[in-house]
């Protein structure tokens, strides 16, 4: 499968090695072109990027989602996992019990099926998502069964413990407790 990571910072470098490691094909879609997140990473402009994958994984700064997201062109009813976490000044959630950022998202991104996934541990268990013996749970939210289901597979294919949450509104309880993780 082809996943695109719009994002090329710790976190999508982190998930892009796993998924690479895990037999899938990988592109970074950036702004600048021309700076690479690490040699021989595939780069292309954020709307190729998009358009060549099967799946998107957003993972950028809650401050870029409003602008970068549009610019992802009709995603065509693909899937986008969002990875972000909506913390604005103060490092405070900028959505809560009402919505979620991934519901903004979702209002944002043209013809997405968006998924909440990865955004509720930190980086180090991205790299490594064990505990002993003991794999990292990691709950995966939305709608569309197809799409959830493949996200939990993309989760366990790197060594996630990935449980189901039907419903994109689960977000809201997954991003709160985001925070208690960072």
């Amino acid at each position: 499968m082809r996943i695109a990571i719009i994002g090329a910072g710790n976190v999508g470098t982190t998930l892009g090695r796993a998924w690479a490691d895990a037999g899938h094909e990988i592109v970074y879609g950036m702004r600048d072109v021309a700076s690479s997140p690490y040699p021989g990473a595939q780069v292309q402009a954020l709307q190729a990027a998009a358009a060549s994958a099967d799946v998107v994984a957003l993972t950028l700064p809650w401050a870029a989602v409003p602008e970068v997201v549009p610019a992802l062109g009709d995603l065509q009813g693909k899937i986008l996992i969002d990875v972000t976490n909506p913390i604005g000044p103060g490092f405070a959630l900028t959505h809560g019990h009402t919505t979620s950022g991934a519901e903004q998202v979702a209002q944002l991104a043209t013809n997405a099926r968006v998924v909440k996934a990865f955004n509720t541990t930190g980086l180090e268990n991205m790299a490594n998502p064990k505990y002993g013996d003991q794999r990292v749970f990691m709950p995966v939210a939305n709608n569309d069964g197809e799409a959830l289901a493949r996200v939990v597979s993309l989760a366990s294919e790197i060594g996630f413990d990935a449980v189901a949450l039907k419903g994109l509104h689960c977000a809201r309880e997954t991003e709160l407790l985001a925070m208690l993780w960072i």
